[in-house]
């Protein structure tokens, strides 16, 4: 009975977290005067026009509260597609000698490398903002760079590095049974493995934020859900590449039609 009410709290402190990271986006996103799929109102306007560099003092052209954004927007979007691995230690716990500080430490060692990877897309977001490819919203300038990333993202859907890091993220139990360590030290270190595959595999969606703001909760919707689907046992590996079409596809209708892009 203690185990079983262990195991409730956790998974209900796990999806309590979930929905605390997309209401903090949203929050954020409201207050920055942007609707859900991020078009920008009189406030963030006024934002975007706004030159980072006679600006020094706007938040948005700092690094602590852009890299905070990212923290969350990590959590929002990264902690659903733990799902399967959450789910697939659960069951070592049964039948293996997997144990809850282990759970737990495979929970920490997967949100570190994703915070270390929100400081990373924090600290490129700036140097795109200085550099005048994105506004003080991360919105691409150029419809040509917004393309670039759909193409580039979308092409990258085919190569062996999407296939190698997508395999361990869509079967998380072979994962385990290879590199398996106990306790919440061996949980960690699984954790810190498995963060490092999924972010050679997510990264991509990440950066597509560029290519139409990174406070869009239609792009961190979006973004979610199709990560989540590759991730599902029956139908991520049937999915990649049709993504990859669709997305570099995309990309050549952005450079040929400029409607949502400008410049």
């Amino acid at each position: 009975m203690l185990r079983s009410s262990m195991r409730n709290v956790l998974w209900l402190g796990f999806f309590a977290a979930i929905l605390v990271s997309w209401w903090s986006l949203y929050s954020m996103s409201t207050g920055m005067g942007l609707d859900l799929i991020g078009r920008p109102g009189p406030v963030a306007e006024a934002m975007r026009s706004m030159d980072p560099r006679m600006d020094m003092d706007m938040p948005m052209a700092s690094f602590g509260p852009v890299f905070a954004m990212w923290a969350v927007m990590m959590a929002a979007m990264m902690l659903p597609t733990m799902v399967p691995a959450l789910r697939s230690y659960d069951d070592l716990i049964a039948s293996a000698n997997g144990t809850r500080a282990g759970w737990l430490g495979l929970l920490l060692g997967y949100l570190l490398v994703w915070i270390l990877f929100a400081a990373v897309i924090a600290g490129l977001q700036l140097v795109l903002l200085f550099a005048g490819m994105v506004d003080m919203l991360g919105i691409a300038k150029s419809r040509f760079f917004a393309a670039g990333l759909l193409i580039g993202v979308g092409v990258f859907q085919f190569t062996r590095a999407k296939e190698l890091c997508h395999g361990v993220c869509h079967s998380p139990m072979t994962y385990f049974l290879t590199r398996w360590r106990t306790g919440f030290g061996g949980g960690v270190r699984m954790g810190l493995g498995l963060g490092v595959f999924c972010a050679g595999c997510c990264w991509g969606f990440m950066a597509l934020g560029f290519a139409g703001g990174v406070m869009s909760l239609l792009w961190m919707g979006l973004a979610t859900f199709f990560m989540v689907l590759e991730k599902l046992p029956q139908i991520g590996h049937l999915i990649m590449k049709p993504l990859g079409g669709a997305l570099a596809a995309a990309g050549i209708i952005v450079i040929a039609y400029p409607v949502f892009v400008g410049g």
